[in-house]
């Protein structure tokens, strides 16, 4: 099925917002609207209907049910909760965190530390629901703490829950942007708590690997996966003093080719690049003929050929060509699949 194909569906900003508007309607007539209707910020308007609706002394509860449509989205089917209540007079709208919604408690986000986790364009959305009003707005998400263990959240120093994201209100099927979301709110972060050197790692283990090599804390470790451009670009403009990318022979044959996303549907690995790292003839040839690239490094070891090491170079003279200039000293790490380091380029 294409993309094209897939149903889009709904942030928990713009599940926050519409429940958020149902409660408030309640608070002030005693009926709660549902299905109830918004505006997202490029127009589009959707409507939700009520999964839940309690009205008690003073507030208003409403919930909705999130539809990620056909994204494998982690919150997809959770239970969004907004609960609003009648605040002080000239006070506003204030913003609280439920159960299961995070609190800011780093520095580097786009919300002061103690700030419950709801990003600044559902804070907006949910304003202009309520227009005028002095509210407290309490948003919680059933099972949240429990889903965000599944999240980026507590490497970026948001604890207890998750976050209320969402800068259009939809959710794009197998959209990268949440990805490299997280991986910029990850370098802002490390840059906050004045991190000189950050690693991004294509999975756990070689994450792990540059973790022990050079004793680095979480929050300087990126959750950088496929996305080596991301990180490389961010950079670019943000930098820290040193990176260090760290990842396996094949995801890093991929960097030392020119490919920027590592991902096997958007890149293979070029058995010809790596034939011709090779100054043996012979060996050479029998790189071109492998099967992957761990084939290919054994290939080589038995050749007496450092593979990984040239891997490593030319990775690095890719991340170093992506950073034009910018003032980040580079390092890569090559790993097999048990973890050991099988190639070394940088300071």
């Amino acid at each position: 099925m294409a993309v094209s194909d897939l149903r889009y569906g709904w942030t928990t900003g713009a599940c926050a917002t519409a429940a958020t508007k149902a409660a408030h309607a309640a608070l002030l007539t005693g009926e709660f609207p549902d299905p109830v209707e918004i505006t997202l910020p490029k127009g589009q308007t959707p409507a939700f209907a009520l999964a839940v609706e309690e009205l008690g002394d003073g507030y208003a509860t409403a919930g909705i049910v999130k539809d990620a449509g056909d994204d494998p989205d982690v919150t997809h089917g959770a239970l969004v909760r907004s609960t609003v209540r009648r605040g002080e007079p000239g006070g506003g709208v204030v913003f609280r965190a439920g159960p299961g919604v995070g609190t800011v408690t780093r520095p580097g986000l786009p919300l002061d530390v103690g700030e419950p986790a709801i990003n600044p364009v559902p804070r907006r959305m949910m304003r202009e629901v309520l227009g005028d009003a002095d509210v407290i707005v309490e948003i919680s998400v059933d099972g949240g703490a429990e889903l965000a263990r599944r999240t980026w959240n507590p490497r970026l120093g948001i604890l207890g829950g998750l976050s209320i994201l969402g800068t259009t209100g939809v959710v794009v099927p197998y959209s990268c942007s949440a990805w490299i979301d997280s991986i910029r709110r990850g370098v802002d972060v490390a840059r906050a708590m004045g991190r000189e050197h950050v690693a991004g790692a294509t999975g756990s283990t070689s994450e792990r690997v540059a973790a022990e090599l050079h004793g680095l804390p979480e929050d300087a470790l990126l959750d950088m996966g496929d996305f080596a451009g991301a990180v490389l670009k961010y950079l670019r403009r943000h930098p820290v003093p040193r990176l260090t990318i760290a990842g396996g022979i094949g995801k890093l044959a991929k960097l030392a080719a020119g490919h920027l996303d590592l991902h096997s549907k958007r890149s293979q690995v070029d058995f010809g690049v790596l034939a011709a790292m090779v100054g043996d003839a012979e060996t050479a040839e029998r790189v071109r003929r492998a099967n992957t690239a761990l084939d290919a490094l054994q290939i080589c070891r038995r050749a007496g050929v450092p593979l990984g090491d040239l891997v490593a170079a030319r990775a690095r003279e890719t991340a170093l060509a992506t950073l034009r200039g910018a003032p980040v000293a580079v390092d890569v790490v090559v790993i097999d699949r048990a973890g050991t380091i099988v190639g070394r380029a940088g300071p």
